[in-house]
């Protein structure tokens, strides 16, 4: 009997607890949040809440209860923690960092640009089917790209050999292959809008230009990965609906933000896997999902490498990064950029499923974000954008995908990280057999 069928005989009451509902109103103290059949059935201040006569109580006084984060920005398959590259990229090894984001309370994860189309649609089938054992729900788009262009160089080993990106070099190309992709009822597209400083063949404005208005002919969303002041404005101009990355070499100027204010685009920084990692800090928040080896492996490495992760000292732009990054995070926001969470994840081991998240959204608040906009956009906004109308906040009919807390976040938001339980679809998610899973495999 499945975990939802055995719900479905009694509902839950949470009871006492701080509950964040996540659309950006006022937190319910002393609140009752009542589950049933995997969805939530009522919210609101204990005693004001109707609660079924059989119903079960869960006290959780002294907790904060908030919606489970949707990270809109992954790369899952690759990563084998001991090794990475196509050879990973199995059924089994995606559901493995599907679980590992929802240890870490995400309860979706799309993959972006990276993962082969067909694969994909069958294991979000099999996943749907209930066929995998619980994990953060699976969404995933195709990538667009030049011929011998898109993906980082460490990426680009993967998708390459799986085929994972449609090149594209003219419009009518471009047009075909959303068209292609429509047909399949995929919802989202990226492409890549970057040269690697003139080591790329980089997508011209005709193709991308196509791209756009043929995904708006099929009510499909462009995300577009662009990292430098000019080409952002140039896909925003365009009417991509999802700016990726953060401009990090100069600050941003009157012009782009006049333009972030016209259109609104949706945003996500994934400034993380530029940061040093958090496993140089000794944080077993972070290190408790990895191997022994790899931590140990990515502390002894103190020389840097083009995306790698490493313990040596910190970069001599760090001053001026940090700078620049705070700068333009805060205009970003403050100029209409609509802020969701995603983290490049999958990219190496030291920024990675699950953990990434907590790191981004500490970043955000470093950068002048509030607390409760952060939890915004890691769970309500995130939800609008991919149409997932059932999930993001505690509200009457949502899938029951919550964290519960030790401390809470709006006092401090690497409180988020003081996780005593995570559920999925009012199931709770047995965390400790999943790190047993992981210690246990690092030694085989």
């Amino acid at each position: 009997m499945s975990s939802q069928s055995r719900s479905a005989a009694r509902a839950v009451v949470y009871e006492n607890a701080r509950l964040i509902v996540g659309d950006g109103s006022a937190a319910i103290e002393a609140g009752a949040l009542v589950v049933q059949d995997g969805r939530i059935t009522a919210v609101g201040r204990k005693g004001d809440v109707s609660v079924p006569a059989n119903a079960a109580h869960v006290d959780l006084s002294g907790r904060t209860v908030m919606p489970a984060m949707i990270d809109v920005h992954v790369h899952i398959g690759y990563e084998g923690y001991t090794r990475w590259g196509a050879d990973n990229y199995t059924a089994q090894n995606v559901l493995d960092h599907l679980q590992r984001e929802a240890f870490y309370g995400v309860a979706a994860t799309q993959s972006v640009g990276s993962s082969p189309t067909d694969p994909s649609i069958q294991f979000q089938r099999d996943q749907e089917a209930g066929k995998f054992p619980p994990a953060s729900r699976f969404l995933f788009m195709p990538g667009m790209a030049p011929p011998g262009g898109g993906p980082d160089a460490v990426l680009l080993k993967g998708t390459t050999a799986l085929h994972a990106v449609y090149e594209v070099s003219t419009p009518e190309a471009a047009r075909a292959a959303v068209q292609e992709m429509a047909a399949k009822n995929l919802k989202s597209v990226k492409i890549w809008v970057d040269d690697r400083r003139g080591t790329y063949p980089k997508m011209t404005p005709e193709v991308y230009a196509a791209i756009i208005d043929e995904a708006h002919r099929h009510q499909m969303k462009v995300h577009a990965h662009a990292t430098t002041l000019p080409d952002q404005k140039a896909v925003v101009r365009a009417g991509v609906d999802v700016l990726v990355h953060t401009v990090q070499g100069e600050k941003l100027d009157d012009e782009f933000l006049a333009l972030l204010r016209e259109k609104k685009p949706y945003w996500t920084t994934v400034i993380g896997l530029g940061d040093r990692t958090e496993i140089c800090d000794h944080d077993p928040f972070v290190d408790q999902t990895l191997p022994a080896s790899v931590v140990q492996a990515i502390r002894a490495t103190t020389e840097p490498r083009p995306l790698a992760p490493n313990c040596g000292p910190r970069s001599p732009n760090f001053a001026a990064r940090e700078e620049t990054l705070a700068n333009n995070v805060s205009k970003m926001v403050s100029n209409g950029a609509r802020l969701v969470l995603g983290t490049d994840a999958g990219i190496h081991p030291g920024y990675t499923f699950g953990s990434a998240d907590h790191h981004e959204i500490a970043r955000w608040v470093q950068f002048g974000v509030s607390p409760m906009e952060a939890i915004v956009a890691a769970t309500s906004r995130p939800a609008d954008l991919m149409g997932l109308n059932d999930m993001g906040s505690l509200a009457p009919g949502k899938r029951a995908d919550f964290i519960v807390l030790n401390a809470n976040p709006l006092d401090d938001i690497r409180n988020s990280r003081r996780i005593a339980n995570v559920y999925l679809r009012g199931a709770k998610l047995d965390r400790e057999a999943l790190v047993a899973k992981w210690k246990k495999g690092s030694k085989t």
